[in-house]
């Protein structure tokens, strides 16, 4: 099962991964980093930049989790955009090195292909952040989708156009399609590490952890993962049964396991 960690807020989460994403870099100046967006992975942006201050990420690659088809790659929320702003250029890693799925229309029939070949030439993904939507999605793989299902493109729900909408001026700016990666090439990535914040990702979170395995909660495939960890504040571990568990077993946890 995935370790799950139970943190006082989102900044603590950030700071946990973030050292785990350093010391990996130490191990492998080569590292593959699978970049999710959206609010969730902040905080572990943020705690990365005094983190990496010093420390040679020039050959430090990375792959977005998926991108809007059909916005322009220059708009402020395209997925293009945002891991510019948030991760690239903060952090000083080579954008030459940090690629994002190509929604445009344009060659849309084999994007998902192109994808996946970069992927595997790059040796895959080392660690892969993701967050989750409050109907269990994971990067856009909506409910229903496949756990062996790679790169391809996606219809949103309306619930995950209206959970975006924030971050433009109204819902019908939220493009309807998206290309992401597939739950089978998340599942590929040697470390996943998801996490969640507040009360109202509490379902999905006990749904992907505790419940039944099932395509209805894409979330849930990290069950089934050989190395997953969770990092979740209190609001949003609130409807985990075994959340007591869980805090004994990080106080207990041996220092040579690592994350």
């Amino acid at each position: 099962m995935a370790e799950i960690i139970i943190v006082r807020d989102p900044d603590e989460a950030g700071a946990i991964a973030a050292d785990e994403i350093v010391r990996l870099i130490r191990a492998n100046p080569r590292a593959v980093l699978g970049l999710a967006t959206g609010s969730t992975p902040l905080p572990v942006y943020e705690a990365l930049r005094p983190r990496v201050a010093g420390l040679d990420v020039s050959r430090v690659r990375g792959f977005a989790l998926d991108e809007y088809v059909g916005l322009d790659p220059a708009h402020p929320e395209s997925y293009r955009s945002v891991i510019s702003r948030e991760v690239v250029e903060p952090l000083g890693l080579d954008p030459a090195l940090v690629r994002v799925p190509d929604g445009s229309l344009d060659g849309i029939e084999h994007a998902g292909d192109d994808y996946e070949r970069a992927i595997t030439e790059a040796g895959g993904v080392d660690l892969q952040l993701l967050g989750i939507g409050t109907d269990g999605h994971i990067g856009f793989n909506e409910p229903g989708s496949s756990f062996a299902s790679l790169t391809r493109v996606k219809t949103l729900t309306e619930q995950t156009r209206e959970d975006n909408a924030r971050f433009f001026d109204r819902v019908d700016d939220v493009p309807r399609h998206c290309i992401t990666q597939g739950l089978g090439t998340i599942m590929r990535a040697r470390h996943l590490v998801l996490l969640a914040f507040g009360e109202g990702k509490a379902e999905a979170v006990a749904g992907a952890v505790e419940g039944a395995v099932t395509a209805s909660l894409p979330g849930s495939a990290i069950q089934l993962h050989p190395h997953a960890t969770v990092l979740v504040d209190e609001a949003a571990a609130s409807r985990l049964a075994h959340a007591d568990y869980y805090r004994y077993a990080y106080a207990n946890k041996p220092a040579w396991q690592g994350l």
